[in-house]
């Protein structure tokens, strides 16, 4: 399985992202040389597709076919669907609920058969949430000191308005689509579907 291994200070860094978006805490120390070059327009539609990728947590294939499926979707924008398709990504709301400390964490939570959606085991971090989708930690799990510790540190963490979180019982449910504006990535999408519409 193909996996993005570049240390994730220094690939922020590189795409001017703070890692706060992805659940991590640290700073880095180091300065972007590349910060007072011009960029093409190309440059910077890259960059936000990358940007987005990298947020997310998915490669290029997989990636391209959010793309294609935000395309074909009848209502909205082919930016914003994308963008929704991403958020509605099982390792994604896991992270959103606070399940998580990082989007990564998250995914191995579901690959690791922690989680149950509708009262059905699901473990394929890409699995495509709908409004009203119960998220849960499976019972024999919920007790373990790792769920105490990931709460301890993503208590402060705010619930995006369109999940409900029940924090006691380690449930979350999708109250509604997420417009653009209920999503806080820092990505330019209007940028990636002039990219991809070359």
């Amino acid at each position: 399985m193909a996996r993005d291994r570049v240390p994730v200070l220094k690939r922020c860094r590189s795409l001017g992202l703070d890692p706060i978006y992805l659940g991590i805490e640290k700073k880095s120390k180091k300065e972007n040389a590349k910060a007072g070059k011009k960029m093409s327009e190309y440059g910077l539609q890259l960059r936000e597709k990358q940007k987005a990728k990298f947020i997310y947590g998915v490669l290029e294939k997989q990636f391209r076919g959010y793309f294609a499926r935000a395309e074909k979707m009848r209502d909205g924008i082919p930016g914003e669907n994308l963008l929704i398709l991403l958020e509605l990504r099982l390792d994604n709301v896991m992270f959103r609920l606070g399940y998580g400390r990082t989007r990564k964490e998250a995914r191995q939570i579901v690959r690791h058969k922690h989680v149950l959606v509708n009262g059905k085991a699901v473990d394929i971090p890409s699995y495509q949430l709908k409004v009203g989708d119960v998220i849960s930690i499976k019972d024999k799990y919920a007790d373990m000191q790792r769920y105490k510790d990931i709460l301890d540190v993503t208590d402060t963490r705010v619930v995006p308005e369109w999940l409900s979180a029940d924090h006691e019982n380690l449930k979350g449910t999708v109250v509604c689509k997420p417009t653009r504006a209920m999503i806080d990535v820092p990505v330019e999408e209007t940028l990636i579907v002039e990219l991809y519409s070359k």
